[in-house]
C-alpha cells in the first residue's frame, strides 16, 4: 500500500509543474526567455525611467523584471501563471536586495494595467491579436510604451523595430 502512495506521490510531483506550464503555454505563449545579451536593446527601447512601473507579462524566471529594478530603479511587476517559475521568481526575490520588484501568481490577462509606464512581452502572434491587443487598447494610458520580443502587434504602428543583425531577435516599441 505504501508503495502505491509513494509512485502516486512521486507523478503528482512530476505532473504538477507540468501542468502549470502547459497551462501558461495555452494561455498566452511557452516560456521563452529573452537573451540576455537583448536586454540592453529591450530597455533602450523601452525608454524607462527611475520611478516609471514596468510590467512583464509572463514573466518567467523574471530576467526582465529584475533587471528592470536594478538598472533603472523602476517599479517593476512580474506576471506569471506557470507556478514553477512563479516560485522560482519568488525564491530569487527573497535574495533581491531593490524591493521595488513584485511577483505576481495570477494570469495576466486579469492584471490591471492601467498604472503601467512600458509593458514588455513575449507572447505568440495568435495570443497577441486575439487576446493581448484587445486588453492593451483597453487599459493603458496614453503614453504608455509596449515593448514586443519576437512578434509584432497587428495594426499597430511600429515606432521602432530594433534587429541590429539578421540573427538578432526582433524587438518592437509601440505607444500608445
Amino acid at each position: 500500500m505504501s508503495v502505491e502512495i509513494l509512485i502516486w506521490a512521486i507523478y503528482l510531483i512530476i505532473l504538477i509543474p507540468f501542468f502549470y506550464l502547459a497551462m501558461a503555454a495555452l494561455s498566452f505563449a511557452p516560456w521563452v526567455p529573452c537573451w540576455k545579451k537583448d536586454l540592453g536593446r529591450i530597455f533602450k527601447l523601452a525608454g524607462l525611467q527611475k520611478g516609471e512601473v514596468f510590467y512583464d507579462l509572463g514573466c518567467g524566471n523574471g530576467r526582465t523584471v529584475f533587471y528592470a529594478a536594478k538598472h533603472y530603479n523602476a517599479r517593476a511587476i512580474g506576471v506569471e501563471l506557470a507556478l514553477p517559475l512563479y516560485l522560482w521568481c519568488k525564491l530569487r526575490h527573497l535574495f533581491y536586495i531593490n524591493r521595488g520588484v513584485t511577483i505576481k501568481w495570477k494570469n495576466l490577462f486579469k492584471e490591471d494595467l492601467s498604472r503601467a509606464d512600458v509593458v514588455y512581452f513575449f507572447g505568440l502572434p495568435k495570443s497577441i491579436k486575439n487576446k493581448l491587443k484587445k486588453k492593451l487598447e483597453r487599459e493603458l494610458k496614453p503614453g504608455a510604451r509596449v515593448v514586443s520580443y519576437a512578434f509584432t502587434i497587428p495594426d499597430w504602428d511600429i515606432v521602432v523595430k530594433d534587429k541590429p543583425r539578421e540573427k538578432d531577435t526582433p524587438v518592437y516599441l509601440y505607444k500608445i
